[in-house]
C-alpha cells in the first residue's frame, strides 16, 4: 500500500488503543464508526453480565454485521417499492 493519501491514527475501543492506517479523507467517518463501536460495546456491557471485553467486541461486530446483511437484502426490496411507488404517481399526475 502507498503511503501516499494515508494517515496512521490511533483509535480507543472499549479501553483499548488501535493504531490504524486509513485514507487522510476517511479519518472524520472512521472516528465517527469507531465512537458508535464503542457505545454499542458499552450498551452490550450493561445488557449482558459476565463477559469479557473481546466477548462484547465480538457481539459489537455481530451485530454490525447482520445490520449490514440485512441492508443488502432490504435494498432491492426498498428499491422495488420506490419504483412502484414512483409509477403510482406518475399515474395519478398523468390524469390531472
Amino acid at each position: 500500500m502507498s503511503d501516499e493519501g494515508y494517515i496512521s491514527i490511533n483509535v480507543w475501543l472499549s479501553g483499548r488503543s488501535y493504531r490504524i492506517r486509513i485514507k487522510q479523507e476517511e479519518e472524520e467517518a472512521v472516528r465517527k464508526a469507531v465512537k458508535l463501536a464503542d457505545l454499542k460495546v458499552q450498551e452490550m456491557r450493561n445488557s449482558y453480565a459476565g463477559k469479557d471485553d473481546q466477548d462484547f467486541i465480538a457481539m459489537c461486530l455481530l451485530s454490525y454485521a447482520a445490520d449490514h446483511a440485512l441492508d443488502a437484502v432490504m435494498d432491492p426490496i426498498l428499491q422495488e417499492n420506490l419504483k412502484e411507488l414512483a409509477q403510482k404517481i406518475d399515474s395519478v399526475l398523468d390524469k390531472e
